[in-house]
């Protein structure tokens, strides 16, 4: 397996598809919902860490509040079965 890194983009070849990681401003636009809904799903346990989010690892990060970076495609399916699902988001604005 090998994998080639640029910026922010890992491609792996024997996937064949590009894993895309994004800041969670990024994120948010790419996926159509603000920031405050990643971060809902994040802590409810929609979106796991290491397959859908990791922190920041810079030291200079503030160890309970660290930036996330998403992974795309894996953050897209949980969000597309959570907007297929009404009651989620109708909750959240509550």
């Amino acid at each position: 397996m090998t994998f080639y890194v640029k910026k922010k983009k890992a491609t792996c070849l024997i996937l064949n598809e590009p894993s895309i990681w994004l800041s969670e401003k990024e994120a948010s636009e790419v996926l159509r919902v603000d920031e405050q809904s990643l971060e809902v799903l994040r802590e409810k346990g929609y979106l796991k860490p290491g397959s859908h989010w990791r922190s920041s690892n810079d030291p200079k990060q503030l160890p309970w509040k660290p930036k996330v970076s998403y992974f795309i495609s894996g953050c897209k399916e949980v969000i597309e079965y959570c907007k297929s699902n009404e009651d989620f988001f109708a909750q959240r604005a509550a």
